[in-house]
């Protein structure tokens, strides 16, 4: 990661360390929701098992870790590249590895890594030079998933274009979402298979509570939808080495 977005990281793990889950729209009963039902991929697509060796990138305050940690029970690293969140994941999972590491320079050797995954942090990376160090440290036969903010939603397209938007909802400088077919194409020169990059997710983090089963009901129907689906407000990027 370059200098200055290594700063701006770094910085915004500062600012929101005391608030980030809220910040990061987990806190609220539909945020709740969203996020078990992420954290059902994280594990379900790439199929992990108590005997894989999972790293987690930009695991912030271990929300998802412990998640991952409770479920299977696998030897999970989570890192990260504030230490200010990594300090809170540590104290709520110390039986996971937790490292202040840079995602685009892993201290890792090659072909370390069963399973690599993550929610919400690609889109504040390079995300080409991600994907290549992500590629060397797994093994062969590696599994990775991401969920991803989803560019086509008009939303997140306003949010990260527009910078005083971008600010004022306590987003990072650096961080954008995917465009899935562009992501499709860096995924395939940096040399991964079997593709797969799913839009999803209409339930948004403030749904009132009464009416939380029904948008999420209804956002099941519309992702099956052609077309429609393209606008949903997440997106799973799942692949293999």
């Amino acid at each position: 990661m370059d200098n200055k977005r290594i700063i701006h990281e770094k910085e915004h793990g500062k600012k929101i360390v005391s608030d980030a889950e809220k910040v990061w729209n987990w806190s609220s009963p539909s945020g709740k929701r969203r996020a078990d039902r992420r954290v059902d991929f994280l594990i379900n697509v790439p199929g992990i098992k108590k005997e894989d060796k999972v790293l987690e990138i930009g695991c912030g305050t271990g929300l998802f870790t412990e998640k991952l940690y409770n479920a299977t029970k696998s030897d999970i690293t989570g890192i990260d590249i504030s230490e200010d969140l990594l300090e809170i994941a540590r104290k709520k999972i110390p039986d996971a590895n937790f490292l202040l590491e840079d995602a685009m320079n892993l201290s890792f050797q090659d072909a370390t890594f069963d399973v690599i995954c993550g929610s919400s942090v690609i889109h504040h990376l390079d995300m080409e030079e991600a994907y290549k160090e992500f590629f060397r440290v797994l093994k062969p036969g590696g599994r990775m998933v991401f969920a991803e903010p989803n560019m086509i939603n008009p939303q997140i397209a306003v949010q990260k274009n527009i910078p005083f938007i971008k600010r004022w909802m306590g987003d990072s400088p650096d961080e954008t979402a995917i465009i899935r077919w562009k992501t499709y194409k860096q995924l395939k020169r940096t040399g991964f298979k079997n593709i797969k990059i799913t839009p999803y997710d209409f339930l948004h983090p403030a749904t009132p509570n009464f009416m939380i089963n029904f948008i999420e009901s209804v956002g099941k129907t519309i992702e099956k939808i052609p077309v429609l689906k393209e606008i949903a407000g997440s997106v799973i990027i799942q692949c293999e080495k």
